[in-house]
């Protein structure tokens, strides 16, 4: 029985709800709210957080744009020149959020977006089904877009991604999500024809995802999520599959990280598809199969009990990885972000999957390789490794040379703007629950609780 309303206000909410067949009861259990809340949203005597509206576009298969009108916002501006169809909507979108993410004032609600896996099937099949855009011409009010406009924002994503590598995503983000707002938007309003769009869109979704990546960096999940989301519908838009495969294995990454491991195999599989459709290079193609190998570990980590099966099918793409990579040479034409898969990289990589599927030695053969081979300018990478390291030895049983490892991590974690930096550390404290009358551990946790900064 719905809870008496006034029709008179934010009809189209309650038509949304209507047009699912559902009364206010449904509909505020969809929403994770109670049904006085959703009465008062429909009789307009309740704002609606912004947190609210992501999730309300979520359940009602539409937009965050279109929530935002039923409730009497202003609708993000056309992109000049009337651009129309699927591109004009993903660029108008882009457009949308990128002014958001530099906005201070609406920071701190994107920031409070909750991540919710119920919004990649939808991406996928657009991503997978739709078919590419004819054309990517505009005609807009600004100058004319040539390629050397695109190397810049290729250069500058490439800068700013060294910098990630360097600092973490705390010191880059703002800059990432200001030159979006700031320099790319305008460029996607200006003039300029198919080939010139094509490379242009391409080179928005390199920096959005990269935008993404940051907020992922700072455990901001949410909000990564919507920045990958766009990156790979500017992908799409673009007409590029090496650029979608990126994107693709960095959501398989987050998928991981959030142990969700049938969305990380379908998304590092999606990614694969895209490399195949690009014809990608040797190390492309090492690159994907790496992180369906961390993906699909990831289901025998969780699985609880032995799977034998898929352990097999993990050492199985760790072979394909080095097959691949040993077929790489100089003249190989590879996009940007393949640039730092290196032997370390891969050690890194393959050791953590070594890790979840149970062969802890080899996992700690693993990080030692890496740490050997990772150089001054990837700090966050050594750090991330000396405690995959600590715990690849904390699980053959060698508690005291796990924690003495791990110690070095914590100055590391300090010197970075990087959540998931500490994050790992206080995972790794978790893991020695079994052992915490150990002197050793008891020490660990001390020094971890004093010496760990907080997060920035």
């Amino acid at each position: 029985m719905d809870v008496e309303q006034d029709h008179n206000h934010r009809t189209e909410l309650k038509d949304a709800r209507d047009r699912l067949g559902w009364g206010q009861e449904q509909a505020a259990e969809a929403m994770r709210v109670s049904v006085s809340t959703w009465s008062r949203w429909e009789r307009g005597v309740q704002d609606v957080r912004p947190a609210h509206r992501a999730r309300l576009a979520e359940v009602f298969g539409t937009t965050v744009q279109e929530v935002s009108r039923w409730f009497g916002a202003r609708p993000a501006p056309a992109p000049e020149g009337g651009r129309s169809g699927r591109v004009g909507d993903t660029v108008r979108d882009a457009l949308e959020l990128w002014a958001s993410d530099a906005d201070v004032g609406r920071r701190d609600a994107l920031r409070a977006l909750p991540f919710s896996p119920e919004t990649w099937p939808e991406l996928l099949l657009g991503w997978g089904l739709d078919a590419d855009p004819e054309s990517r011409e505009h005609t807009g009010r600004r100058r004319r877009v040539g390629m050397p406009d695109v190397r810049r924002v290729q250069e500058a994503t490439r800068a700013f991604a060294a910098m990630d590598r360097r600092h973490g995503g705390g010191l880059v983000r703002p800059a990432v999500v200001d030159h979006l707002h700031t320099r790319v938007a305008p460029l996607l309003a200006g003039t300029y024809p198919d080939r010139i769009g094509a490379a242009l869109l391409a080179a928005a979704a390199a920096m959005t995802g990269l935008a993404g990546w940051e907020a992922y960096d700072l455990r901001l999940d949410g909000l990564a999520q919507r920045h990958y989301g766009q990156a790979l519908r500017l992908a799409k838009a673009a007409g590029d599959p090496m650029t979608s495969a990126w994107v693709l294995t960095v959501m398989s990454q987050q998928a991981i990280d959030l142990g969700l491991p049938v969305w990380a195999v379908r998304l590092a599989r999606a990614a694969r598809g895209a490399g195949r459709t690009a014809a990608a290079p040797p190390r492309v193609r090492a690159a994907l199969a790496l992180r369906e190998a961390r993906a699909t570990a990831l289901r025998v980590e969780l699985a609880g009990t032995p799977d034998e099966h898929t352990a097999r099918r993990v050492r199985r793409l760790l072979g394909e990885v080095e097959t691949a990579f040993a077929q790489a040479s100089p003249g190989d034409e590879e996009p940007d972000w393949i640039s730092d898969l290196g032997p370390a990289e891969i050690a890194a990589e393959a050791g953590c999957a070594w890790r979840m599927i149970g062969d802890a030695r080899r996992a700690a053969a693993c990080a030692r390789e890496a740490l050997a081979g990772f150089g001054a300018a990837y700090p966050r990478s050594v750090q991330f490794n000396v405690v995959h390291q600590a715990q690849a030895l904390a699980r053959l049983g060698e508690i005291d040379e796990a924690v003495a490892v791990a110690r070095r991590a914590v100055p590391m974690a300090n010197g970075l703007t990087s959540r998931r930096a500490r994050a790992l550390l206080r995972s790794f404290a978790a893991e020695l629950a079994p052992h915490g009358d150990s002197p050793a551990v008891r020490e660990w946790r001390e020094y971890l609780r004093t010496a760990l900064h907080p997060a920035a």
